[in-house]
């Protein structure tokens, strides 16, 4: 009994302990369910918060709306495509209405495009930024704005103003129903002012006229290097290739001239002037850690360039000429340009605008079109400057001179802020501080900081109604350095550098400076810039390749484009008749490359002349040697061509550079390595390789070995890894935003190389076509749509234009705007 009983509470007490046991799973089960139900009620709270303040910030595209800032009546007529077709009475109310309606659909785009280049966008996205902002206040773009904005002619100064006003009405009227980015970010956008328009313009010079880091670059391998003849190979001066707008008729049958053998035997405009190199120790900056640091391309032969091109009428089926225009800049959700008509007494103008600034940066008015490309013209060196450690240093003419010295507090998102010192000797500021491990001081004198530069004849171009005053616009153009083509309705046509371009009576120089020999000497005069009026061939192109000649008074950089875009596009349209817009549209579209076709054809004879390759090399020599050179998405040889020239590049560098092959960047590095490659420069082959087949064959296998090409390497297409994938520039912060402000990962054609420039940081950023025997038959199209808000019907809707290769006529005149009319918005005082 005793037993028993002392046995019986035992077992009572395990079953009890058994029941809470098994009650445990049950209870986190319980609490687990909870916690995701809670989530999901906080993650379909959130949608639905962040769908309501997106649905608010949709702007009022119909009715009346009081503006305070006009003094009359506005109108604002949306096309199917959203584009604003704005009509004023006075030209004050039509820029208070531009910024008014640019603010609807942009606002936190300007507010970021004005951040970007100002330096505070640490401010609102915390400390990653903050490396970027201090390299903007180095490189004083807020302080030149504020010059420039000061010195503006009274009429421009007096628009810009007006633009602003605009956007601060639309700001002042919508605190409650901003753009989504602010809210999800927790800030208020601060007043526009004058200032913050030029920042913005400056953004694009900024983007446009960079040859510092290539200088920087070029620096560290020359001494790595040690040898001028393979300096010289790697950093070509234009090339045989070429084609400058002079607009004489070329004969096609003649073959093309052999490449010049060395740098030795180029024109003396082409001769840079060598300057000693001091050692310096320490790892330095890379030239492309420094274009990154400045969100400029880094990828290998892309560049933020363009296609520009017009023909007379003699060559087109209307008798009237034809311009076309793809500016080629690094693409974003939304992108760049914004379009727009703008129409009031005494202007009439429509075109792409940029967002934060006012007028038409590129398009066409009643009588006249233009369009740009870069031209790469040198506006920037960097100097070696000697300091004596008590804050002087030895100026140009031998004496000593004391730093300039500006503070610059820069406000970080989560921590405190940071103070930095910026230093300029007389050709302007060090940049040591972003120049991680240069021992040497370095300054950067541009032609941004020249103070009696300040004019930005936007204005003027887009009222003038013939080519006399036009030009005369043009003339006063300072920066970017840029090549513009023209047409107007009474049939001519023109091209025309533009920029203030240094003179360097001493000769260019690709890396910085260490005399007191090569201070500029003013600028190269503007009727000594290339140009040409109603050339005899009646067609004049470019696509950012060298645009002199020996014939040429001055040179303007050493730094040229790759040729291959403006040689295609000779190749398309040069001598032929009866052109239409479809045929403009089919060069820009154009994804053919003789390079590529030609490395594919000796890629192949490489493997047909190496002995051991396997049947799948055989198989992609099959389809290299019979490929027609068009990057189609569906292409396999285009695959394995581009793969294996990546690799080649590599593997033919590496050897020589070692770790300074990120200071390799020039833009005729891809013309560079075809020339190494097809005359099988022996100072080149890498060790290891019996001869240049050899290697051409390795590079082949590596590349689908890296490329992961399937077994089957017929089936190995380009667009399976080619891709584009457009993101919300707050993606990195809030990665959710990569589901509704993003096309997702879609196959891509065309590459460096085709007419339709394409690469991991740069492609196409409008298309337009110009025909003045249709005025509202003319086409413009962007990337994506007007509005920058995702849940808007004109957020997406040119997408597939862009896309596809298609596009759509803008109407200009009133009758064709009026049959084109979607919504009216009237604003009023």
């Amino acid at each position: 009994m005793v037993s028993h009983s002392s046995y019986t509470p035992a077992r009572v007490t395990t079953r009890a302990g058994r029941a809470r046991k098994r009650r445990w799973p049950r209870r986190l089960l319980w609490f687990a369910s909870g916690i995701v139900i809670l989530l999901l009620l906080g993650a379909g709270g959130f949608v639905f918060w962040l769908r309501s303040v997106t649905l608010a910030a949709l702007p009022t595209l119909d009715g009346n709306v009081q503006v305070a800032g006009v003094s009359a009546p506005v109108n604002v007529y949306r096309d199917a495509h959203g584009v604003p077709h704005i009509d004023a009475t006075t030209q004050a109310d039509l820029f208070v209405a531009q910024g008014y309606v640019t603010a609807q659909d942009r606002l936190w785009q300007m507010d970021s495009f004005r951040r970007n280049s100002e330096g505070e966008l640490a401010e609102i996205l915390g400390h990653a930024l903050l490396r970027h902002d201090e390299t903007q206040r180095f490189l004083e773009i807020r302080r030149v704005a504020e010059r420039i904005y000061e010195h503006l002619p009274a009429l421009d100064r007096a628009y810009v103003d007006d633009y602003g006003r605009g956007v601060n009405l639309f700001i002042d009227s919508h605190k409650d129903a901003l753009p989504p980015e602010f809210r999800l970010l927790h800030y208020q956008p601060k007043p526009w002012t004058g200032v913050d328009t030029i920042s913005v313009g400056l953004m694009m010079v900024q983007e446009l006229d960079v040859h510092a880091a290539a200088k920087l670059g070029r620096s560290h391998i020359e001494a790595k290097l040690h040898n001028p003849k393979l300096e010289s190979d790697l950093y070509p001066v234009g090339s045989w290739r070429d084609h400058p707008p002079t607009g004489t008729e070329i004969d096609w049958t003649v073959p093309h001239p052999a490449p010049p053998a060395t740098k030795d035997d180029e024109d003396d405009e082409d001769e840079p002037t060598k300057t000693q190199l001091t050692p310096f120790s320490g790892t330095p900056e890379t030239a492309k850690a420094l274009l990154a640091l400045m969100g400029l391309p880094t990828c290998d032969g892309c560049a933020m360039g363009s296609n520009n091109w017009v023909i007379a009428g003699s060559h087109t089926a209307s008798g009237k000429p034809l311009l076309s225009n793809d500016m080629h800049l690094g693409l974003a959700v939304p992108g760049i340009w914004y379009m727009a008509d703008l129409h009031a007494p005494g202007f009439h103008c429509a075109g792409v605008t940029l967002p934060g600034f006012p007028f038409i940066i590129a398009g066409h008015n009643e009588h006249l079109a233009w369009g740009f490309t870069a031209l790469m013209a040198d506006v920037q060196d960097l100097y070696v400057e000697k300091l004596d450690g008590k804050g002087d240093y030895l100026a140009a003419d031998g004496s000593w001179k004391p730093l300039s010295v500006d503070h610059e507090t820069i406000h970080v998102r989560g921590s405190g802020d940071v103070t930095i010192e910026v230093q300029s000797t007389e050709h302007g500021p060090i940049m040591n501080p972003i120049l991680s491990g240069e021992s040497r001081t370095i300054a950067l004198k541009w032609n941004l900081y020249d103070p009696t530069l300040n004019a930005i004849p936007l204005y003027a171009m887009n009222t003038a109604s013939n080519w006399a005053e036009f030009s005369a616009a043009l003339a006063q153009w300072s920066w970017p350095a840029q090549n513009l083509v023209y047409s107007d309705d009474q049939g001519h046509i023109a091209y025309q550098a533009i920029g203030r371009v240094p003179l360097r009576p001493a000769g260019l120089v690709p890396v910085p400076i260490e005399d007191n020999t090569h201070e500029w000497q003013g600028y190269i005069p503007f009727e000594d810039m290339p140009h040409a009026v109603d050339p005899p061939s009646g067609f004049l192109a470019t696509a950012n390749s060298r645009v002199t000649t020996p014939q040429s008074p001055d040179p303007l950089t050493l730094e040229w484009i790759d040729p291959y875009r403006v040689e295609r596009i000779y190749k398309m349209l040069d001598g032929r008749d009866h052109l239409t817009p479809k045929d403009m549209l089919d060069v820009q579209t154009d994804v053919y490359s003789e390079l590529d076709q030609e490395m594919g054809q000796r890629f192949a004879y490489a493997i047909d002349h190496t002995v051991g390759v396997d049947d799948r090399l055989r198989k992609a020599a099959d389809l290299m040697r019979s490929w027609d050179g068009r990057l189609t998405t569906d292409s396999a040889a285009a695959s394995i061509v581009t793969r294996a020239r990546a690799e080649l590049r590599q593997m033919v560098l590496e050897p020589k550079l070692g770790k300074e092959i990120d200071d390799y960047h020039w833009g005729e590095s891809t013309f560079a390595m075809e020339e190494i490659v097809m005359h099988a420069m022996p100072d080149w082959l890498p060790p290891g390789y019996k001869n240049w087949d050899a290697l051409l064959t390795a590079a082949v296998r590596k590349g689908m070995e890296d490329g992961k090409a399937p077994a089957d390497v017929a089936a190995w297409s380009y667009g399976s890894w080619h891709t584009i994938d457009l993101e919300h520039p707050l993606v990195r912060f809030l990665p959710f935003l990569a589901r509704v402000a993003g096309t997702g990962p879609q196959p891509l054609s065309g590459d460096v190389s085709t007419v339709k420039q394409v690469g991991t940081d740069v492609a196409p950023s409008q298309r337009f076509t110009m025909d003045w025997s249709n005025v509202d038959g003319s086409t413009e199209n962007i990337v994506l749509g007007e509005s920058g808000n995702p849940l808007s019907p004109y957020f997406r809707d040119q997408w597939k234009d862009w896309y596809n290769g298609t596009t759509f006529a803008l109407p200009f005149t009133p009758a064709a705007v009026a049959a084109q009319t979607r919504h009216t918005l009237r604003l009023t005082p």
